[in-house]
C-alpha cells in the first residue's frame, strides 16, 4: 500500500461512522513522516465531493481540516453539490432548473429560492469575467450551506 492509501485509510478509519472530523494537517504530516503537502495531496484527490466527502481549511493553528462526509442516497441537496462540483460552468436556466427541483422536493422554501436565484441571477453577476463559473461556485456553496442545515 502506498503513503497516499494508507493516509486514506488511517483518515477514514478515525472518521468511522461519523459525519464529520476535523484533523491538523500538521499532526497528520508529523505521524507519517511526510510534508503537510502530501497531506493536502490526499485530501484534494481521495476526499472530493464526487466521493462524498466537503474538505474546509483553516489558515494557522497548524492547518486545521474539517472533513464531512455529505449524506448519501436520494437526498437532492448532496446530489446536485455532486452534479455542480462536477461542471465547469452553470447557465442560469440550469440553475433555475436546479432550484426548482429542490423546491419540489421540499429541501428549499419559495423564499429560500428567490434568495437563491437572485444571487444567481445575470443581474446579480453583471460585469463579472466568466459568470457561468462564478454562478457554478456561488451555487456550490449555497448547497454546501444547506447540507449543514
Amino acid at each position: 500500500m502506498n503513503i497516499s492509501s494508507e493516509i486514506e485509510q488511517f483518515i477514514l478509519s478515525v472518521l468511522g461512522s461519523g459525519d464529520e472530523i476535523t484533523l491538523s494537517r500538521n499532526e497528520l504530516a508529523q505521524y507519517f513522516s511526510v510534508a503537510p503537502s502530501q497531506i493536502n495531496y490526499v485530501l484534494s484527490t481521495r476526499f472530493t465531493i464526487a466521493r462524498g466527502f466537503i474538505v474546509k481549511s483553516r489558515r494557522g493553528g497548524g492547518g486545521g481540516i474539517t472533513l464531512v462526509r455529505i449524506a448519501g442516497g436520494d437526498d437532492p441537496v448532496s446530489g446536485q453539490l455532486k452534479e455542480v462540483s462536477g461542471a465547469d460552468t452553470l447557465p442560469e436556466n440550469r440553475a433555475r432548473d436546479m432550484v426548482d427541483r429542490l423546491v419540489r422536493a421540499q429541501a428549499v422554501t419559495e423564499r429560500e429560492k428567490a434568495l437563491i436565484l437572485a444571487s444567481l441571477s445575470a443581474k446579480a453577476l453583471d460585469g463579472a469575467k466568466e459568470s457561468g463559473r462564478l454562478r457554478r461556485n456561488i451555487y456550490r456553496e449555497i448547497l454546501i450551506a444547506l447540507m449543514r442545515k
